[in-house]
């Protein structure tokens, strides 16, 4: 999502909070709760779970084995609703052609580095760069080089762009901040 006007350019990363995430995150905490569960009730010898009599999963080692999957899916489930809790990643991006300032905003996990804020000056942009990498796991970045800065991402790594969208986007942003574009 974006908003665009002759002198200011503002998008909308998305971060967290999308729809697979909390799929993921849900599938992942009930698959570890039926893992402890069924680990839990070998070691009472009781029912916990009516699919299977209890004294089909014997304590030592299937049921020690099913306990520790069932606390380690727990504590990855519970990482996954803390970053969509948290929208970690979400933000916005900035250019404002009228003062000659890029904004470049990210929220981070909780701490020190919380809010990720980076400003800089429009002359001091090189280029708008695209990284295409084909494959098995493609990987499509759109990235702005910054005068001894390096270069910096402006989507998501994870962000499943096709080559079309990811030009047409790089040369949008190219258009209106007035740079080359270098393709890697």
């Amino acid at each position: 999502m974006s908003w665009r006007s002759d002198h200011i350019w503002i998008e909308l990363i998305a971060g967290s909070r999308k729809t697979s995430n909390f799929c993921w995150a849900f599938i992942l905490f009930l698959g570890s709760l039926g893992f402890l569960f069924v680990g839990v009730s070998s070691y009472l010898g009781r029912n916990l779970i009516s699919l299977f009599p209890p004294q089909q999963i014997i304590f030592f080692p299937q049921g020690i084995v099913m306990s520790f999957y069932g606390i380690a899916g727990l504590f990855i489930s519970s990482y996954l609703w803390c970053t969509i809790s948290w929208n970690v990643g979400s933000g916005y991006d900035r250019f404002d052609r009228k003062e000659g300032i890029v904004c470049i905003f990210r929220w981070g996990f909780p701490g020190k580095n919380r809010r990720i804020f980076l400003r800089f000056l429009m002359k001091d942009i090189q280029s708008i760069r695209i990284e295409v990498k084909e494959g098995i796991y493609a990987r499509r970045v759109l990235y702005i080089e910054i005068r001894g800065q390096g270069a910096i991402p402006l989507t998501r790594t994870d962000g499943n762009l096709t080559p079309l969208e990811i030009e047409q986007k790089a040369a949008e942003l190219a258009y209106f901040l007035r740079v080359p574009i270098e393709v890697f």
